[in-house]
């Protein structure tokens, strides 16, 4: 990216309702809006680039690679995790075959390369609660929102089929031996768990599953939404991807044994192949937990962050956008709270790369 599209996205002119937007390569708003406020990096020069290249790309159209890209990064997060959970499972939760400490990492490491590789792309949401908070509170096009969760769907989707097709012999076998005990494949223990959330035979308070649901998202929401907070001095590109792969597996490690779901993406999308493979009872009466507690919950913890914790006038002083206004309402504002002398020394001094005091 140039420095003068870097600087436009810091300066909040890249948002996704900006029509100029749409003929740059600036990423899209999202977890990347953490990276594209740094400076470019010193690589390798690339080989120049051809017109017929630069005309192909020209003609691709932009929702179709967002949409390609939440779909990849999707699967990059969810099949990591679930790729473990076959491996632990299948194997009667052998230690040699993993644990609960590797599944939580495997999803940890898959959510950082989803973001890695495909964030650049539609802005790295990969969360349908992470769609819909960025539409409320950054600007994200509300028209995009159908699409974005379409793909993220279809990327879990695609997911676990492949892993359905990976240890069909392994999971064909276990759903027969369950049925001959009359039991559900669609149980925790059984193939469907692999795939998505199912309470324990001992967990019936709906009430309680839930709340736990709806505190993990609400945790993940806030940490999500530090790291993308412009006015965070100890998020780097470097760390964005890992500290909100960790935020999700420190979850998966408190309260796996809860029962915990953590993404409508991801547990729709897998459980809808759950139910074509091992019965319609994959959408049982926790289904409804598993799939929509993560949106109001995520809206909630974002609400939280933005209304309690959020400093926009740190924001402007760091440079990292412009009051509606422009200056004249920075100079309002400044002068409306009796901060105006300090108030624009400490704007400058920002916006030259100080820190703001």
């Amino acid at each position: 990216m140039s420095s003068s599209h870097t600087e436009q996205a810091a300066n909040g002119h890249g948002s996704g309702n900006d029509i100029r937007r749409l003929k740059t390569h600036d990423m899209e708003i999202g977890i990347t809006e953490a990276v594209q406020r740094h400076a470019h990096r010193h690589v390798a020069r690339p080989k120049p680039v051809s017109q017929r290249r630069l005309d192909f790309e020209h003609a691709r159209p932009r929702w179709i690679r967002e949409m390609a890209a939440e779909a990849i990064g999707v699967f990059f997060y969810v099949y990591p995790g679930i790729a473990s959970q076959a491996s632990f499972f299948l194997n009667g939760t052998e230690p040699i075959f993993g644990s609960l400490f590797q599944i939580g990492w495997a999803y940890a490491i898959g959510i950082a390369f989803a973001i890695i590789t495909c964030g650049a792309t539609s802005g790295g949401h990969f969360n349908p609660a992470v769609t819909i908070c960025l539409a409320i509170w950054q600007g994200f096009p509300w028209k995009k929102v159908p699409y974005y969760i379409f793909a993220q769907v279809f990327g879990s989707f695609l997911a676990g089929l492949v892993l359905v097709g990976q240890y069909h012999p392994q999971m064909t076998a276990l759903a027969t031996t369950l049925k001959e005990h009359g039991l559900s494949p669609n149980m925790l223990g059984g193939p469907g768990s692999i795939l998505c959330s199912f309470p324990g035979p001992t967990q019936t308070s709906y009430g309680y599953l839930f709340f736990i649901e709806f505190f993990v998202c609400s945790f993940i929401g806030i940490c999500i939404w530090s790291v993308l907070d412009p006015a965070n001095p100890f998020v780097s590109p470097t760390s964005a991807p890992w500290t909100i792969g960790l935020a999700y597996a420190i979850m998966i490690w408190g309260f796996a044994g809860a029962t915990i779901s953590t993404n409508m993406a991801r547990d729709l999308g897998t459980r809808i192949v759950a139910a074509i493979f091992y019965g319609g009872d994959a959408f049982n009466r926790y289904a409804p937990i598993a799939i929509f507690v993560n949106i109001p919950a995520t809206i909630f913890a974002t609400a939280v962050y933005e209304l309690i914790l959020r400093d926009s006038f740190a924001i402007i002083a760091k440079g990292h956008t412009t009051h509606k206004d422009g200056e004249e309402g920075l100079v309002r504002h400044l002068t409306k709270t009796d901060t105006i002398e300090q108030g624009v020394s400490n704007t400058l001094r920002g916006q030259h790369g100080d820190d703001y005091a």
